[in-house]
């Protein structure tokens, strides 16, 4: 009797926690449509700004920040953007892991690692370890605004434009999931700054087909125009950043809840299967004690 009063509390508590996890789920698939279609539409405006930098980092020689890696710097600020909230199967476990990969890296190679943290999960994973963090944020890690961006990005431009001898850094880097299907996330490493000139073979010029690069003017000054865009570059690729790592977090947690749900409603099917077999125990136990008393009373009476 025990054993089965133990059957039905389990039982009960697995069912409870099946509807938990299938709420989750149903709300995570509720939102993961919006989140994809807001990070779709926030790359074209990333993509061309990029594009801009990139045609200006190929096609003109300037001395800029932006382009310029410093020869003696040591110091490498790094963004890693994990969760607020649990429930999202190895998401914030997996950036922590591609992290620490990085600062490992970075630290055999004689660098200064400045560690920036998003996300609640992540600040208390550093936190709890006594490790150091030159900034932390925290909030709608699932739906990212553009204030978020704001702040992240002028900390980090303001980091990077600092001199050596102030704490300045020389590099940033960027930990984040991208969103690639409902199925498939995969964690990234991008470095922001300095801005990497990277060749599209698709635009890679033959003999036959050549076209002249373009000439670019500046007004007012080169300077100028690269200081007015150096903010807007690093916001706008930390908020497409933010959006697809959202919308991975989103779908983690679905296929997290996914599984959770199907695991619950498993183990309460053998649950189940066992309080039967109990019941039926303990219904033949008492069946044979009948029967034997019976038996023993028969033999009495004659």
């Amino acid at each position: 009797m025990g054993s089965q009063l133990a059957l039905k509390s389990r039982i009960a508590s697995t069912s409870s926690l099946e509807k938990i996890f299938n709420a989750q789920e149903m709300i995570a698939s509720s939102h993961i449509a919006k989140a994809r279609d807001v990070a779709l539409n926030a790359k074209p405006y990333s993509d061309a700004i990029s594009d801009a930098v990139q045609a200006l980092v190929q096609h003109t020689h300037i001395d800029h920040p932006i382009v310029k890696k410093r020869e003696n710097g040591t110091r490498v600020a790094v963004l890693a953007l994990t969760s607020d909230r649990g429930m999202a199967g190895p998401y914030t476990s997996s950036i922590i892991r591609e992290t620490e990969s990085l600062l490992a890296r970075l630290d055999e190679q004689g660098k200064q690692t400045e560690l920036y943290v998003y996300g609640r999960r992540g600040v208390s994973y550093y936190k709890y370890r006594n490790r150091d963090i030159a900034g932390t944020w925290e909030g709608n890690t699932d739906k990212p605004g553009v204030e978020v961006a704001e702040a992240i990005s002028n900390a980090l431009i303001d980091a990077y434009m600092k001199p050596d001898e102030e704490g300045g850094v020389s590099e940033l880097y960027i930990v984040f999931t991208e969103f690639v299907n409902m199925v498939v996330q995969k964690v990234r490493v991008l470095r922001m700054l300095p801005v990497e000139v990277v060749a599209d073979p698709s635009k890679v010029n033959n003999d036959l087909n050549a076209e002249a690069s373009p000439l670019y003017s500046f007004e007012p000054s080169v300077d100028e125009v690269l200081d007015a865009i150096l903010p807007k570059y690093i916001q706008s690729r930390i908020h497409e950043c933010l959006l697809t790592a959202a919308a991975s977090e989103t779908a983690n947690r679905q296929n997290a809840m996914h599984t959770a749900t199907e695991n619950a409603r498993s183990l309460i099917d053998d649950l189940t299967r066992k309080l039967n077999a109990s019941r039926q125990a303990s219904i033949t136990q008492e069946l044979t004690e009948i029967i034997g008393s019976a038996d023993a009373l028969n033999k009495k009476e004659e």
